[in-house]
């Protein structure tokens, strides 16, 4: 199996950390996002890694290298200027190769996670990996007579689900994708239309996005509780 990781991006919310490196790069627990997930895809199998690269592309480069000490192979598409996510896959659609109805994983180059990737193969076209809602807020319980009951500090809340930066795509994905453009934008809503995007719920994951610097503080306890490594 094959996988990609959106790697390219500027990550401008978490300036000043990448005044000098790539968001991929940025340590959880003192190591890089990036190595956190080839070794999840490594650990689910999955040996064959295409990294989409651009902003600070050496270093990424540099410390991964042919993935040989990760125990993979990996490959690089470069973006000579910013194309956002949905430009950056259609630029790694050569380098890709394999049969038409031959699928490949997709990650944010910005997500921490522990879950099952291979439970998004249950689409003939594409699979959408859903995490539950955290809320940004302590929540405040109340009693039926407006007692203060307790406190849930940023919960997960159940019935609203996120799209958690984890795809499966078939080839056909190719056909919706923007020259320039971000995948959640153009390629996605178009292909949700015509139904040909199915979501898996992962509800007890471990999952977390790295967009700002208190992610990375919350990320590191939760990692370390989630035993990810």
């Amino acid at each position: 199996m094959k996988a990609v990781i959106l790697a390219g991006g500027l990550g401008k919310r978490l300036r000043p950390l990448t005044d000098e490196r790539p968001k991929p790069m940025i340590e959880v627990l003192n190591i890089p996002i990036i190595e956190w997930q080839v070794k999840w895809f490594k650990r689910n199998s999955i040996n064959e890694i295409l990294i989409c690269i651009g902003y600070l592309k050496e270093q990424i480069i540099d410390y991964v290298g042919s993935g040989s000490r990760f125990g993979v192979k990996v490959g690089y598409a470069v973006e000579e200027e910013p194309l956002g996510t949905g430009g950056a896959l259609k630029n790694a659609e050569t380098l890709l190769g394999g049969s038409e109805k031959e699928g490949f994983f997709m990650v944010n180059g910005d997500i921490l996670t522990d879950l099952n990737p291979h439970l998004l193969r249950n689409s003939n076209y594409g699979g959408l990996a859903l995490v539950p809602l955290r809320s940004p807020y302590g929540v405040v319980e109340l009693d039926g007579n407006s007692f203060v009951s307790g406190f849930d500090e940023k919960p997960q809340i159940k019935d609203k689900w996120i799209n958690a930066g984890v795809y499966y795509f078939t080839k056909d994905v190719f056909g919706y994708l923007p020259d320039y453009g971000n995948i959640e934008t153009t390629a996605l809503p178009s292909m949700a239309k015509e139904k040909k995007l199915k979501a898996a719920r992962y509800e007890n994951s471990f999952w977390r996005s790295i967009d700002s610097h208190k992610d990375i503080e919350e990320a590191e306890k939760e990692a370390k509780l989630a035993d990810i490594s």
